[in-house]
């Protein structure tokens, strides 16, 4: 079997508000939570308790999200400072 090999090059990745997206989705998560949180004993009785816990759990991933979201943001935003004060433009690098 030969080894398949792509025909084209793959597309730049999308870069859009990713620190506002987590955010939300952490967010989201927590305020899923707490609205199940009152009914924990229904939950309980029938069988669905992970659904709370996957909610609390979906919330300290998301925090685990935004710290590391938020370093790549600043590590973005130093690289393209650093590239303005070598006398080349951020939006257009020269190769």
């Amino acid at each position: 079997m030969t080894k398949w090999t792509p025909t084209h090059e793959a597309p730049e990745p999308l870069e859009g508000p990713v620190v506002p997206t987590v955010v939300g989705g952490t967010v989201l998560w927590f305020v899923l939570f707490l609205v199940q949180l009152p009914f924990y004993g229904w939950f309980d009785e029938h069988g669905h308790a992970w659904w709370v816990w996957t909610c609390l759990a979906g919330a300290g991933l998301g925090l685990i999200g935004v710290w590391y979201v938020r370093g790549r943001d600043a590590a973005l935003k130093r690289q393209a400072a650093a590239r303005d004060g070598d006398g080349t433009r951020a939006d257009h690098p020269t190769a």
